[in-house]
């Protein structure tokens, strides 16, 4: 059968023709059904829109349009956001709004709350910014806003309801959480960065204060310290002023997670700006204080040594060094005996110090600081060379050199290479000279690629290094926190801000890790970044027809993308799960 088309007083008309051949085999043709008129809006665009609706098609025209009368109006990204939503409920941190609940806020906190932290994920900006991104996307039903978007101020509002409550929201989260926690032997590692601010003025309470940067030179800023299990899933956070001291803040936080957390049994690591000797008393005391109140937690860490205090082993290690290969890996320990020193308190204690070595690492610290000695002292030699020659009487192009200058000029170089203890300008000589000390060349070379570890576990000490090689990971958590998440620099004034901010940063990065965690249990090499940048592209898209009528739909989701879904083991957007355009923003048309 096919269709054929015939005219008849100026229209046109389809009939439905089928082929065949008579009794004398014979081809010919007739005619089935005349299906009707074949201009817009006549008996042919019924007869095809009835068809539609039986095939249960929602998008009708009525038979009154084609594809070239639709109006495409608006088009947002949708995958991400729902991923996101997905990812949300399935951790059931709805139940965060529990924490205010008793608000008279009549504000949506919760759904605020939401977009806040989805935008740090999705595309990262200023609370206005998030304005402007909720413009662009696709809200999964039940989001909530009730069909109107907020304003700058509702987030400003929901950001100190969030503040306000705090204490209660991370107590809420600690308990959605435990199920992701293994209660039994929980390895976590602690570790602090600092986060630029932008302003000058000063407030009650200001948490923004001058400190030594992470990323270099003096900022002010504030200080986050975060928690992280074993498994790279972030617990606990909090925000200290621009100019704490990283020692200071281990044992509150301490107490801080073993009220939060029904643990068995805690190992802690952490870098080398946690370790002082007043820490490593206090701990103990801490134990002391939950073995007397019944509690049954073991506390346990393994703490980097500061490489500052390395020479407080100078000759434990020479003599670590002749018992091993200084070609070839090694581990070994000793004790290190403390007390009877200003920074600490009580009875002399004995701590076990773990030694790791690694011979790559020497060479390429040890090769790296002679080349870079080896350019200051030819420096100074052709500057010492020039000297000599103007004394001769040897005249060069250009303003003549002189002894003052040639020191400090060298003097600078040396100390912005941070190599004034090993290459020693004189500088109340008359003449230009410097020196090179080689004995603490060599002792430094004796250091390289040693890491000293101080714990107090009964594990081998292999696994000590191990698990403090493990603290790498964390610092990839901060780095998706700057990053991707971009939790800085900070424009915000109130401290009440600021702690919201670095909450709402927070659960980003829970949902972050979570996801990364996901790929990496379906084996998948996608980042997190690089997973929900596939699925921004599957949008909603919004037409009009020329009768008024809005259609509206997904672009197709390839494979590709649905294998994403599945690795993270959530379920595919479909076209009813996703709220219309509202009135507020519905598109001009």
């Amino acid at each position: 059968m096919f269709i054929k088309v015939t005219s008849s007083g100026g229209r046109r008309y389809a009939q439905l023709v089928e082929s065949y051949r008579n009794d004398a085999g014979q081809p010919r043709q007739r005619t089935l059904a005349t299906l009707g008129r074949l201009e817009p809006g006549g008996d042919v665009d019924r007869l095809i829109d009835a068809l539609g609706r039986a095939q249960g098609r929602e998008n009708t025209t009525g038979g009154s349009t084609r594809i070239t009368d639709l109006r495409f109006l608006d088009a947002r990204a949708a995958g991400d956001v729902w991923a996101l939503w997905q990812l949300w409920r399935a951790l059931d941190l709805e139940g965060l709004s529990l924490a205010w609940r008793r608000s008279r806020s009549e504000l949506d906190v919760l759904a605020c709350l939401r977009a806040m932290v989805f935008n740090r994920l999705c595309d990262p900006a200023s609370k206005l910014g998030v304005l402007r991104w909720l413009q662009t996307v696709a809200l999964p039903r039940g989001f909530g806003f009730d069909g109107s978007l907020p304003e700058h101020q509702h987030l400003l509002r929901a950001m100190d309801v969030i503040d306000d409550h705090a204490d209660a929201i991370n107590e809420r989260l600690a308990l959605l959480m435990r199920p992701l926690i293994d209660q039994e032997l929980s390895v976590v590692f602690y570790d602090l960065t600092t986060i630029k601010v932008h302003g000058e003025a000063v407030v009650d309470g200001d948490v923004r204060d001058l400190g030594k940067s992470k990323d270099g030179g003096v900022a002010r800023q504030f200080v986050l310290s975060l928690v992280q299990t074993a498994e790279g899933l972030p617990i606990a956070h909090e925000v200290h002023p621009g100019n704490t001291s990283e020692a200071k803040t281990l044992l509150p936080m301490i107490r801080a997670l073993l009220e939060r957390w029904p643990l068995k049994r805690v190992v802690l690591v952490a870098d080398r700006g946690l370790l002082s000797l007043n820490n490593l008393q206090e701990l103990a005391q801490l134990q002391a204080e939950l073995d007397a109140t019944g509690r049954g937690v073991r506390l346990e860490y393994v703490l980097a040594v500061p490489a500052a205090r390395y020479g407080e082993f100078r000759d434990e290690l020479k003599a670590l060094d002749a018992s091993h290969d200084a070609a070839l890996t090694w581990i070994d320990e000793l004790l290190w005996a403390t007390g009877g020193e200003k920074d600490t308190a009580g009875p002399p204690m004995q701590h076990r110090l773990v030694v790791a070595h690694d011979p790559v690492v020497a060479q390429r610290r040890s090769q790296a600081r002679r080349e870079q000695m080896r350019e200051l002292i030819a420096l100074g030699e052709q500057w010492g060379g020039r000297l000599d020659a103007q004394e001769a009487g040897q005249r060069r192009r250009g303003r003549p050199l002189s002894d003052s200058g040639a020191k400090a000029r060298l003097y600078h170089a040396v100390k912005d290479a941070n190599l004034a203890h090993l290459i020693q300008v004189d500088l109340h000589s008359e003449l230009f000279q410097f020196t090179v000390d080689e004995q603490r060349l060599q002792y430094l070379e004796g250091l390289d690629g040693k890491l000293l570890l101080v714990t107090n576990t009964d594990a081998p000490a292999a696994e000590v290094v191990q698990r403090y090689k493990s603290l790498a990971d964390i610092e990839r958590g901060f780095r998706a926190l700057k990053s991707e998440i971009e939790i800085g620099p900070v424009h915000h004034r109130l401290p009440r801000r600021i702690r919201a901010h670095a909450l709402v940063c927070f659960l980003a990065l829970i949902l972050h890790r979570v996801l990364r965690m996901r790929l990496k249990a379906s084996d998948r090499q996608e980042s997190p970044a690089r997973l929900l940048e596939q699925l921004r592209r599957i949008h909603q898209q919004t037409a009009q027809t020329p009768d008024g009528q809005w259609l509206r739909g997904l672009t197709e989701i390839g494979a590709a993308q649905r294998e994403l879904f599945a690795a993270v083991g959530l379920p595919v957007p479909t076209p009813a799960g996703l709220m219309p355009p509202d009135a507020g923003r519905q598109p001009d048309g």
